[in-house]
């Protein structure tokens, strides 16, 4: 995986073409980068994702930034109620309970 400003890109090789393909993978905006060597991938993902931010700045939008630390989650209602319950006892926010909880998930992973 690739990483650049904050976005980031994966590579696939597709061997009938001989070209490297990528695509920018944490934003809704389709950015797509493309070369024949390493280095010309490399500078190919940093040309997208510059000119993807040239583009925007262009007709005066806000660049799509990649994970705003804001989602949605659906849960069961009795499970909402359990966590709601949980966190306020232990004098918490119910974000900062699963903040805890997802951050606690993905230490056992590493």
């Amino acid at each position: 995986m690739m990483e650049y400003k904050g976005y980031f890109g994966t590579v696939e090789y597709d061997a009938e073409a001989k070209i490297f393909h990528g695509d920018i993978i944490n934003t809704r905006d389709v950015i797509t980068f493309q070369g024949k060597t390493v280095n010309e991938i490399e500078k190919a993902f940093k040309d997208s994702i510059n000119d993807y931010i040239a583009w925007c700045e262009e007709e005066g939008v806000e660049p799509e930034k990649p994970y705003s630390g804001k989602f949605n989650i659906r849960l069961p209602p009795e499970l909402h109620r359990k966590i709601a319950v949980y966190a306020r006892k232990r004098r918490i926010s119910l974000n900062s309970f699963v903040e805890k909880a997802i951050a606690n998930e993905i230490a056992l992973q590493n």
